[in-house]
């Protein structure tokens, strides 16, 4: 395979995955807290031919000497976009949304035994009954919600429970709303390093870490500094018109480059005709 063929194809490869990127941003337009992505391109190796060995032949010349032969592109980093989408009144008590950029919410989440620290914007949030005699706050999937305590955790016999705007949960009991738990919120400080991995979740990747502290990342806020708007849900902050534009670009390069492959094709069986 010619190098032409060899960049064009390494070339729609990930424009492919330019093209999933945007498929995953339009199919959750109307998922609470979703956070679109987008995908950033960079160029593989360069390879340059030096062609001009005479100083005399670069009179004149305004661009640099030789030949540079790239090697295709790849896609680079998927970003995640954490600014505030449009909030939608639900008047549920555990719907909040969080009304900073770049704030989250923490999350307790365990795959295969291991428990780990995630961090997510959705805020549609439900009791789950403990065998202890204690219901717990998680979020939709039953990943429990960290406070300022670790989990939140209430004793049953409650009348019932709220959120306030400073994120203490209260708790009314024989008609007296007490505030048994608070949630803890982080700002995200270099939102580059946060990888999504699924339910609306992100974490801290181990690329992130070896760069970066965890604190240069995600920053604790005290107690009442995140606010949150209680009984309403952030709607995704995809831009479906941006997104159509971007996939419209982004068929016609795949178009392009697959053209390319099917001349490369035809140039080469031309001149095998001529020999």
């Amino acid at each position: 395979m010619s190098r032409m063929s060899i960049q064009a194809a390494v070339t729609m490869g990930q424009l492919q995955k330019r093209l999933d990127v945007i498929g995953h941003n339009v199919a959750n337009t109307n998922t609470a807290g979703y956070k679109s992505r987008q995908a950033d391109f960079s160029s593989l190796l360069i390879q340059q031919i030096d062609n001009l060995r005479d100083p005399a032949n670069e009179e004149g010349r305004v661009t640099p000497d030789g030949i540079r032969i790239g090697s295709g592109a790849k896609l680079a980093h998927t970003n995640i976009d954490l600014s505030i989408g449009a909030l939608q009144q639900t008047d549920r008590p555990l719907d909040v949304a969080l009304t900073e950029k770049n704030h989250l919410f923490q999350v307790s989440v365990t795959e295969n035994g291991v428990t780990e620290t995630q961090y997510t914007r959705s805020g549609n949030f439900y009791l789950n009954p403990m065998d202890d005699g204690t219901v717990m706050l998680t979020t939709a999937d039953g990943h429990p919600l960290i406070g300022e305590d670790g989990p939140i955790r209430i004793v049953e016999g409650f009348e019932s429970i709220s959120l306030a705007e400073d994120g203490r949960l209260l708790v009314r009991r024989n008609g007296v709303d007490e505030a048994e738990g608070q949630l803890a919120f982080v700002e995200a400080i270099r939102p580059r390093m946060l990888e999504a991995v699924g339910d609306n979740n992100f974490r801290l990747s181990q690329e992130a870490l070896d760069q970066f502290d965890e604190n240069e990342i995600l920053q604790d806020l005290g107690p009442g500094i995140g606010n949150v708007k209680v009984g309403s849900l952030e709607n995704a902050n995809v831009d479906l018109t941006k997104q159509m534009s971007d996939l419209v670009l982004t068929q016609r390069a795949y178009q392009l480059n697959a053209r390319t492959i099917s001349m490369n094709d035809q140039m080469s069986g031309l001149i095998n005709q001529l020999r």
